[in-house]
């Protein structure tokens, strides 16, 4: 009797958990497993791409620093909002070409005076330097999707005086650009988000006075944690790229580059590093060449340069530093 009490007095089983699920007799089902939601591609709304001459822009952030050799200082002062005033001063050595193997390098200095007005659909930027030179660039929004580019050189040396108009159109979806210079130049280039990673361009140019043409192609695939980029023309020139950001402020880079007239081939590995105060960026190529750029912040508006480039082949060493006044 009291066997009889103790067995109707048992709490019931609990119920079948969703992890578990009893099947006759002791046979329990595995866990569920959550599927996957793939994403559609919606291919009437991809991202706007880079301009065609961009595509390479986080490549040459670490590989194509601004290296010079001696003494470089710059001030820029803020009049208002808009316009400001620039001062620079350069003192080093300017290398001359030669037919021998060895680097002939002439002392040279010069001061550059500037001006510049920016505002939000216009960009004015003049600089005129002792030697004669004056060099001057205009960027105007003309709509929200077209923007007119001009870019000036004038020398007192005939027939180096250089001059081109650039007409960019921005879609939704793609870029086009259309350009105009002195010697008889015509360029166009065009560049199409294919899905939102990957964008695809080609380009061509006609060089009247001396009867040349090219056509050309690229590619880009972006993620947030790399960037590659192909091209290819006609001219013979192939250029290949890759970008790994291993954080917010470190990333490496490396590129290579085939011309098929010359038969030369480069091939480059760089690094950028961003730190608190500083920025370093530095790279070593096939051909021996060394080069490293830093930038430190010495304080609000003040920056400190140091760059230096090591050619082991031609044991030609370049070394500056400067300073930078002014935001």
């Amino acid at each position: 009797m009291g066997l009889a009490m103790s067995h109707a007095a048992a709490p019931p089983p609990p119920p079948p958990t969703h992890s578990q699920t009893p099947v006759g007799l002791g046979v329990v089902l595995p866990p569920k497993t959550e599927e996957k939601v793939v994403k559609k591609v919606d291919f009437r709304n991809l991202p706007c791409p880079l301009p065609f001459e961009e595509i390479q822009r986080e490549a040459l952030m670490s590989l194509k620093p601004e290296l010079f050799e001696g003494l470089r200082f710059d001030f820029t002062k803020g009049l208002n909002q808009k316009f400001s005033l620039s001062h620079s001063v350069f003192m080093g050595s300017m290398e001359v070409p030669s037919q021998s193997t060895d680097t002939i390098k002439v002392p040279t200095a010069h001061y550059e005076f500037g001006a510049n007005f920016l505002d939000p659909k216009l960009m004015l930027v003049g600089r005129v330097l002792t030697d004669g030179r004056l060099n001057a660039r205009v960027k105007c929004d003309l709509t929200d999707n077209l923007t007119l580019k001009v870019n000036a050189q004038l020398t007192n040396e005939p027939h180096f005086s250089q001059g081109m108009f650039n007409f960019d159109y921005k879609g939704s979806d793609f870029r086009t650009q259309f350009q105009i210079g002195n010697n008889a130049f015509y360029g166009g280039n065009y560049i199409q988000s294919v899905t939102p990673n990957l964008s695809l361009g080609g380009e061509v140019f006609w060089l009247g006075h001396q009867r040349k043409s090219g056509i050309g192609f690229a590619a880009r695939y972006n993620t947030d944690k790399m960037v590659a980029t192909g091209q290819v023309a006609s001219t013979g020139v192939v250029a290949l790229s890759y970008v790994q950001k291993v954080s917010e402020k470190v990333s490496f880079a490396s590129d290579l580059m085939y011309n098929q007239m010359t038969r030369d081939v480069t091939a480059s590995f760089g690094y950028d590093y961003i730190l608190r105060q500083c920025r370093l960026r530095g790279k070593i190529d096939s051909n021996g060449v060394v080069s490293s750029f830093l930038e430190e912040r010495l304080n609000m508006g003040v920056n400190f340069i140091l760059s230096a480039e090591v050619d082991h082949r031609k044991k030609d060493y370049k070394f500056g530093f400067g300073m930078t006044v002014g935001e």
